[in-house]
């Protein structure tokens, strides 16, 4: 099998219009992937009603729809930057919504995901993450004024921006390395990350964590296994 993955676009913020990205969904299916992955934060900011949806959401959306018509799989992890996609409208736009997916290529076997929220002695970000997307923010989500909404999605997009758990300017080497050998131990051969939007590689045992750039930073699609070029 032949997987496709894109990890941290931020279309609507540093990642631009969402144009370069929707012609990158459409290669996936002209070069024979079977399988998309999309690593979270694909919006810079994506609360998942449909009262907020913005151009780069609605392309994207498009975009999805039709690869899916030509048989690619689309799967969506939850980024920090994604509120309510599982349980959303936009749920059936994708063949699964998750935290993290596995998949095997060339004989590899790889978990992949987003990568906010692995210290768990980062006790203030994981009860502001369980918080933020909690049941009875998402109702009061869907309840209040489209302004006020507005103002409390504004509101967020600033928490993310000064927040020591946004995209960090020194790795958490240490963390990682630790969180990947646990995970490797499950019977994986490499790790895969998005968030930290910078690329790294650590063996460490039992395999590799691997951080993935950030496709606003160099629009960039990882692909594992064979796949034959478009054209």
């Amino acid at each position: 099998m032949t997987i496709a993955i894109i990890a941290d676009s931020h279309l609507g913020g540093p990642g631009g219009d969402a144009e370069p990205l929707v012609r990158q969904i459409y290669e996936v299916a002209d070069r024979g992937c079977e399988r998309l992955i999309l690593l979270g934060d694909i919006f810079h900011v994506w609360v998942a009603q449909k009262r907020f949806e913005t151009p780069e959401v609605a392309a994207v959306m498009a975009a999805v729809a039709a690869v899916r018509e030509r048989g690619v799989r689309v799967e969506y992890v939850e980024g920090n930057r994604d509120f309510f996609v599982a349980t959303g409208p936009y749920a059936g736009c994708f063949d699964r919504v998750a935290l993290e997916v596995e998949f095997e290529a060339e004989g590899r076997r790889y978990l992949a995901v987003h990568g906010d929220g692995l210290n768990d002695r980062d006790h203030a970000y994981r009860f502001w993450r369980w918080l933020s997307k909690s049941l009875p923010v998402r109702l009061a989500m869907r309840l209040v004024p489209t302004r006020l909404a507005q103002r409390l999605v504004q509101s967020t997009e600033a928490r993310l921006a000064r927040t020591n758990f946004k995209h960090k300017s020194r790795v958490p080497e240490a963390v990682l390395r630790a969180y990947g050998e646990r995970r490797l131990a499950e019977g994986y051969d490499g790790l895969l990350l998005g968030h930290f939007h910078e690329p790294h590689r650590w063996s460490v045992a039992g395999g590799e964590v691997r951080l993935l750039n950030a496709w606003f930073r160099g629009r960039e699609v990882e692909y594992f296994g064979r796949s034959q070029k478009a054209g």
